[in-house]
C-alpha cells in the first residue's frame, strides 16, 4: 500500500537516548509533506491528462479508422464505376461496331441492287436506241423511197379530175 501524507504527518517516532532533534525532524516531516502533496497532485493531474489524451488518441483512432473505411470503400466504389465504365463503353463499342456493319451491309446491298438497276437501264437505253435508230431508218428509207413522187403526183392527177368534174357538175346544175 502506498504511503499518504497522512501517513506521514502521524508517523511517531520512539524516542531513543540521545536521539534526532525532534524540531529539525519535524521541519524535515513536514517538508518531506508538503513535497509529497505536492507530487500527488502533480501525479493526479498528469494522470487526468493522459486519460483525456488517451480519450482523444480513441477519438483520433476512431475516426482514423472511419477514414481508412472510407477510404477503402472509395476506392472499391471507384475501382467498381470504372470497370463498370469499361464494361458498359466495350458494349457501346461492339454496339457501334455492329450498327456500323449492318449499315456497310445495307450499303453494299444496296450499291449492288442499284449497280444491276443501272445495267438494266443501260440494256434498255441500247435497246431503245437501237429501235429509235431502226425506226429513224425505217422512216429515212421511205422517205428517200420514189413511191413518194409517184404518190404525189398521182394524187394530184386524181385531184385535179375530181375538180373538174366538179366543177362541170355545177356548171350543169346551175344551168
Amino acid at each position: 500500500m502506498a504511503l499518504t501524507p497522512l501517513d506521514i504527518h502521524n508517523k511517531e517516532f520512539t524516542r531513543g537516548f540521545r536521539g534526532y532533534d525532534e524540531d529539525e525532524v519535524n521541519e524535515f516531516l513536514d517538508q518531506v509533506i508538503k513535497d509529497y502533496e505536492s507530487i500527488i497532485r502533480d501525479k493526479k493531474n498528469l494522470e487526468e491528462k493522459v486519460q483525456n489524451l488517451e480519450e482523444r488518441l480513441g477519438h483520433f483512432s476512431n475516426i482514423e479508422e472511419t477514414l481508412n473505411k472510407s477510404i477503402l470503400v472509395a476506392q472499391e466504389t471507384a475501382e467498381e464505376v470504372k470497370s463498370n465504365a469499361t464494361k458498359e463503353s466495350k458494349l457501346i463499342v461492339k454496339e457501334a461496331e455492329k450498327n456500323a456493319d449492318r449499315i456497310i451491309n445495307e450499303a453494299l446491298s444496296r450499291s449492288r441492287r442499284i449497280s444491276l438497276e443501272v445495267e438494266e437501264l443501260k440494256k434498255q437505253a441500247k435497246v431503245f436506241r437501237t429501235r429509235l435508230k431502226m425506226l429513224v431508218e425505217a422512216q429515212l428509207d421511205m422517205i428517200e423511197n420514189d413511191d413518194w413522187d409517184d404518190l404525189f403526183n398521182v394524187k394530184l392527177d386524181e385531184d385535179v379530175e375530181a375538180e373538174e368534174e366538179e366543177s362541170v357538175d355545177l356548171v350543169k346544175s346551175n344551168s
